[in-house]
């Protein structure tokens, strides 16, 4: 805390001390609301489109991260959904013309070979009868029949496959690759897309946390923006005057600096209490907890800068 502040802290002190048998109060500070800006990927920082101060609306680009990484596995990913996309496209067309001529020449081949290999068993068996050939030929013939014949049943088999087309199921397997890819596809093209750092609502840049060419690590803060039209009064409640204070309530507020009060709205009280910061304390406070609270100001209150220090009374807890 500067010593300017630390000045006016020790000013509004003195004036509760001053005050004591006055309305309950609390003190604080000026606050925005703050919202923060963090790194999709771990890469380098290219650019820097602002600096710390700056306003800036919705959409404005703030900085930028290196795409080397990020674009490479992105146009990956593309390849990968094009490819499953041809072949759920190769499943829905079913098999070619060619391949099912092939498949009618192969069994025509398979049952010739099929009724040659019978026809010569039939006629070894015969020979066997007649005590003209040994058993073992004939063995050796009805084997050669019975794989030529299985030959042929599997030569039909393919052509039947291929005459019915794709099943249901290697369509659905199929369609549901291609969604897996193309959801892939999307995720990676939203994280490129997030290289280009943009402002999410209108604010002021409060601070750029990391430097031109720093790397920041995942998900740290990249840009804190102040964001609001107006600040807020930041207070700390002390705990004998809690049960008089609601959210709602309508109170004054004294900004350092400005002679006159402000009116204000408590708008926020936590229901968990803290200790009180040390420059909210106010002598019998020192020991006691306290309850953080925000108080809206009325009127015209942009101009104000964060962090002045605030005097709140609440007057509705008389």
């Amino acid at each position: 805390m500067s010593r300017a502040v630390r000045t006016s802290f020790a000013a509004c002190t003195l004036a509760l001390a001053a005050c004591a048998e006055g309305p309950p109060q609390a003190l604080g500070t000026l606050e925005f609301d703050r919202i923060t800006v963090p790194a999709p990927v771990a890469e380098p920082i290219v650019s820097i489109e602002v600096h710390e101060g700056e306003s800036v609306t919705a959409g404005t680009v703030l900085l930028t991260l290196d795409r080397t990484r990020v674009a490479a596995e992105t146009q990956a990913t593309e390849a990968e959904a094009q490819r499953r996309r041809e072949a759920l496209a190769e499943l829905e067309a079913g098999p070619r013309s060619e391949q099912i001529r092939q498949a009618r020449a192969g069994l025509a081949a398979a049952e010739a070979e099929a009724q040659d290999a019978s026809a010569y068993y039939q006629r070894v068996r015969g020979l066997a009868d007649r005590k003209l050939v040994a058993e073992s030929q004939v063995d050796r013939a009805r084997a050669a029949a019975g794989s030529a014949n299985a030959r042929a049943r599997e030569a039909q088999a393919l052509l039947d496959e291929y005459l019915r087309g794709t099943r249901r199921e290697q369509l659905a397997q199929g369609q549901a690759a291609l969604r897996s890819a193309e959801a892939t596809e999307a995720a990676q093209q939203a994280t490129l897309d997030k290289l280009r750092i943009v402002a999410p609502r209108d604010g002021r840049v409060d601070s750029l946390p990391y430097r031109l060419g720093d790397q920041a690590p995942l998900g740290a803060p990249l840009v804190v923006l102040l964001v609001g039209e107006a600040p807020h009064a930041r207070v700390y409640i002390p705990e004998p005057i809690r049960s008089r204070v609601s959210v709602g309530d309508v109170v004054r507020v004294f900004v350092a600096g400005e002679s006159a009060s402000r009116a204000g709205r408590v708008r926020m009280i936590r229901s968990e209490p803290s200790f009180t910061p040390y420059y909210a304390l106010t002598g019998e406070d020192v020991a006691r907890l306290s309850f953080l609270a925000e108080v809206s100001l009325d009127g015209d209150a942009a101009g104000l800068a964060a962090g002045l220090p605030v005097r709140v009374e609440f007057d509705g807890g008389q």
